[in-house]
């Protein structure tokens, strides 16, 4: 009955824009502040993340130290670009409810990404907040341009489909 609310009804579509503009927002702006300030640089974060992964407690813990190591660190320009863009380009499309679904399927993987690297924040509360946006599907754009965009689509593939299946 839960998951039925959160779905499809229209109450829950209302709430659930709330929750989109907060998440939205907050990935906007640490975005928006990375690429203007001029300053950032995924190298140090990664090198922090890496060296966390020692000790008797470590921050870190398990594979992920050797993937920030082998893959992340040596291309730590082309992370810094993703993190930056992808931050910005989540925000921007949880806030307008575009492609909603995929928008917090990015976001929830940047905050595991941050997670697993040791950081806490808010990152912890934006993914409880996301999953609820993941769980209600298409109802989580309901009021932003999915409301538009969606439909055109499904149209514009179902068109194609039968299209193929004349010739």
């Amino acid at each position: 009955m839960l998951m039925n609310f959160i779905r499809k009804h229209y109450v829950a579509a209302g709430i659930l824009v709330f929750i989109r503009l907060y998440i939205g927002y907050e990935w906007l702006t640490a975005g928006y502040g990375k690429l203007t300030g001029g300053q950032f640089d995924a190298t140090g974060f990664l090198q922090g993340a890496i060296a966390s992964a020692g000790g008797d407690h470590p921050a870190v813990q398990g594979w992920w130290p050797l993937f920030l190591e082998k893959v992340a660190l040596p291309n730590a320009d082309l992370f810094t670009v993703l993190v930056m863009w992808g931050e910005l380009l989540v925000g921007i499309a949880l806030i307008l409810g575009i492609f909603t679904n995929f928008a917090a399927l990015m976001g929830i993987t940047m905050n595991f990404a941050f997670l697993f690297s040791g950081t806490v924040s808010t990152n912890a509360q934006m993914v409880l907040l996301t999953i609820f946006l993941l769980i209600a599907g298409y109802n989580a754009g309901r009021y932003g341009l999915d409301r538009w965009i969606i439909p055109f689509l499904k149209r514009k593939t179902t068109k194609r489909k039968h299209t193929m299946k004349l010739a």
